[in-house]
């Protein structure tokens, strides 16, 4: 957004938070953000507003312009139909469209009021980078008479912090005919996961995650945006997640879907194995690599399963436009057709 000539007044990564427990020290923080944010609107008054993810941060803000009379567009919407699905009167109350990425969110928030819309997953039309397993390996002083193996602890320090330690002890217990490769997110730093990784020679950092997972045999992928890369790249891979045990124990009676792992949650059914909380240990992730690592019945099913989700994320396409077009052109609808609020 920067580089296509937004001024940005509120970085995002300075809101990213994961967990209850967790976010209770940085409110001071971020309502001073918040308010920061509402003060620039009041300065520029703009005629529609863009709230885009952090449902906890931007309902509020929606709530904000909607007082001020300012159009609310909803992009990649919140996962109300996960947990807190009262919440959805929320998007009634201060939301004029809502543009989900999802398939099945269309039904879901429109059969409760909301006027919602598919524009289909904004990496729904990723492919694969050309780039051949030699250059790659030479690129990335990785082995290539070995099998390489993506590890993606999430994007977010403090999910690095909690996931990452059982991902290294997995990889360790896999052996040295591995080779894997940690892709850095760009809201992390190098020396931060140089930190966590120590002295381990195999785990190779590398810049990016698809030509890592394009690459890789399978993956070690943290629940996420990561699980839908990983789909689309063909990657088989098991997912994992942990939190605090205290945000564990608040949010877990309140999740109200059968799967974690979004591609899950897309096919309607099991397609990778989810790895949660008590259940993500080192001996269960090592178990799960090595029913998809070897040609069979068990990665071929997986692979399929993944080709599936890909489909579904696509959407029909009969437009033949990308998902920002079509959310850039839902937008534009919006501002030109809807009344001038007083």
């Amino acid at each position: 957004m920067r580089a296509a000539g937004c001024d940005t007044v509120v970085d995002a990564k300075d809101l990213a938070v994961v967990g209850i427990s967790e976010i209770v020290s940085h409110l001071p923080k971020i309502y001073g953000l918040f308010n920061k944010l509402i003060a620039e609107a009041d300065r520029r008054h703009p005629a529609l507003a863009i709230v885009i993810d952090s449902p906890a941060f931007n309902w509020r803000v929606a709530r904000q312009m909607r007082k001020r009379g300012i159009l609310v567009v909803y992009y990649v919407c919140p996962q109300f139909w996960a947990w807190r699905q009262g919440r959805v009167r929320l998007l009634r109350k201060y939301i004029d469209k809502a543009l989900v990425i999802f398939p099945f969110e269309e039904k879901f928030y429109r059969d409760r009021g909301v006027d919602a819309t598919f524009v289909g997953h904004p990496l729904a039309d990723l492919s694969p980078p050309q780039t051949d397993r030699a250059t790659y390996a030479a690129t990335t002083h990785l082995d290539p008479t070995k099998p390489w193996i993506t590890l993606m602890p999430g994007s977010r320090m403090k999910e690095v912090r909690m996931n990452l330690s059982t991902i290294l002890e997995s990889a360790t217990k896999l052996g040295t005919q591995y080779e894997f490769l940690l892709p850095i997110a760009p809201t992390l730093d190098r020396r931060f996961l140089e930190s966590l990784i120590g002295s381990r020679e195999s785990i190779h950092l590398v810049s990016d995650a698809l030509p890592a997972l394009a690459q890789s045999r399978v993956g070690i992928i943290a629940s996420g945006t990561a699980t839908v890369e990983a789909a689309l790249m063909g990657t088989p891979f098991v997912m994992v997640y942990r939190v605090s045990k205290l945000t564990y124990l608040l949010g877990r009676p309140r999740v109200k879907v059968p799967h974690f792992a979004m591609v899950n949650l897309i096919a309607g059914k099991e397609v990778v194995p989810e790895l949660v909380q008590h259940d993500f240990t080192a001996e269960k992730v090592v178990a799960r690599l090595r029913e998809i690592l070897a040609d069979g019945q068990p990665r071929n099913q997986m692979l399929g399963g993944l080709a599936s989700v890909r489909k579904l994320l696509e959407g029909t396409n009969a437009d033949h436009l990308h998902p920002a077009e079509r959310a850039a052109e839902a937008i534009l609808k919006l501002l030109h057709q809807a009344p001038v609020r007083t």
